[in-house]
């Protein structure tokens, strides 16, 4: 087996053992594209990361069911813009045949995308977007929400501080739909184990300065600062809290979607004692590491929960497209929700009415360094949320594809 390697700005991988023609394949070969961030404030969330766990994932199915079968990967930057986002998978879709289009990390980009997705009837495969309306009010038949979303988010840390004390909030939000859709879904949390929410700043994404921001959160005096915001934002919050004295007056922290790809940039002397809900943690068990070193070899940092919710989600669909022996939409998305989601990453996972892939999720504390062993031992795993409470009741569903 051999790979062919392109500039990412155009990656085009070309995995292939010895083919032959797949009934009900068009073109015979099965396409898949990674539209990500490469460049910006969520590279290190998905980025180059996404486009190594989808390479891992298309060689362990051409080692089984996906054996004879060719398949090609693309992969392009969206820039965190919606237009460019839509841009690029209308292209992928109308001229390259492109069959699935895997992470969609941005929210904005995630639902731009998902309307095209509706139109062209391909397969969405989504793990970076966070917003919980890629399964809700804009769900799509052929679309699938891995790993976590802002509710899975809310449900581990923002209940489980509220429960421990943590009566009062005030959240420090991303202004764009992924941290709206955290901070109403934490708000919520927050409410239904007691809490009172005293109000809120929002500020752009990828800001330079954090400090009037942090400033506004200290002053409201709430127990709680709960972050609303993601990786290089996230990064910036919590070293312009440590700098202001957050935590040390009992005020303290919540990294409503922290990755440890965050905790190894900012370095457990900043990070330590945050609680945050993880859908993957590679050092949980035997299976989790030997995904973790595969991933470390080829990208030289262990995989966060998007990486590891890509490989999932690429591998769960090329198994569906083999068992269905076809690449249509449609016929893959009833299979995908027929076969049961086996890889080394997930736990107790399945795929609902509304295509959110629910499984169980972690609850976990950032570590002392004197609690850390070595390099990326960053958390200790305080909880498991069961895969049924983590994520959003189907009650609340406002997908029409759910029955009531």
């Amino acid at each position: 087996m051999a790979y062919k390697l392109f500039p990412l700005a155009a990656l085009s991988l070309c995995l292939a053992g010895t083919l032959q023609a797949q009934t009900g394949i068009s073109d015979n070969v099965v396409k898949i594209g990674v539209l990500t961030d490469m460049s910006g404030p969520y590279s290190g969330f998905g980025g180059k990361g996404s486009v190594v766990a989808t390479k891992l994932a298309i060689e362990d199915c051409l080692k089984a069911e996906c054996q004879g079968m060719k398949i090609e990967l693309l992969s392009a930057d969206h820039q965190n813009k919606a237009d460019i986002a839509s841009s690029k998978a209308r292209e992928w879709l109308d001229r390259e045949q492109v069959d699935a289009i895997a992470d969609l990390t941005n929210s904005a980009a995630a639902l731009s995308v998902q309307k095209l997705l509706k139109e062209k009837g391909a397969v969405g495969l989504f793990t970076g977007a966070a917003t919980t309306r890629l399964t809700n009010e804009d769900c799509a038949p052929n679309s699938f929400h891995w790993m976590f979303d802002t509710y899975s988010a809310s449900a581990g840390a923002a209940a489980a501080l509220t429960r421990a004390g943590g009566k009062t909030w005030y959240f420090l939000t991303v202004d764009y739909a992924f941290g709206h859709s955290l901070e109403k879904d934490a708000s919520e949390m927050v409410k239904a184990n007691g809490g009172t929410v005293l109000g809120a700043v929002r500020h752009p994404l990828n800001a330079s300065d954090f400090s009037s921001f942090v400033m506004q959160a200290q002053n409201s005096k709430a127990q709680i600062i709960g972050m609303a915001n993601a990786t290089q934002d996230a990064i910036n919050t919590i070293k312009a809290a440590r700098e202001f004295g957050v935590g040390e007056k009992g005020q303290k922290l919540a990294a409503l979607m922290l990755q440890v790809t965050d905790v190894h940039a900012m370095g457990l002397r900043v990070a330590q004692g945050l609680v945050a809900s993880e859908g993957f943690y590679w050092n949980l068990d035997d299976q989790t590491r030997g995904f973790a070193a595969r991933f470390e070899k080829e990208h030289k940092v262990k995989p966060n929960q998007v990486h590891a919710g890509v490989y999932s989600s690429v591998l769960h669909y090329l198994k569906s497209v083999a068992a269905a022996k076809s690449d249509n939409a449609d016929v893959v998305a009833a299979k995908m929700r027929e076969l049961p989601i086996k890889d080394a990453v997930m736990r107790n996972a399945s795929i609902r009415p509304d295509g959110r892939v629910i499984h169980d999720m972690l609850l976990v504390e950032v570590k002392t360094p004197a609690q850390s062993k070595g390099a990326w031992d960053y958390y200790n795993v305080i909880g498991t949320i069961p895969a049924q409470q983590a994520f959003m009741p189907l009650a609340q569903s406002q997908c029409p594809l759910v029955k009531k």
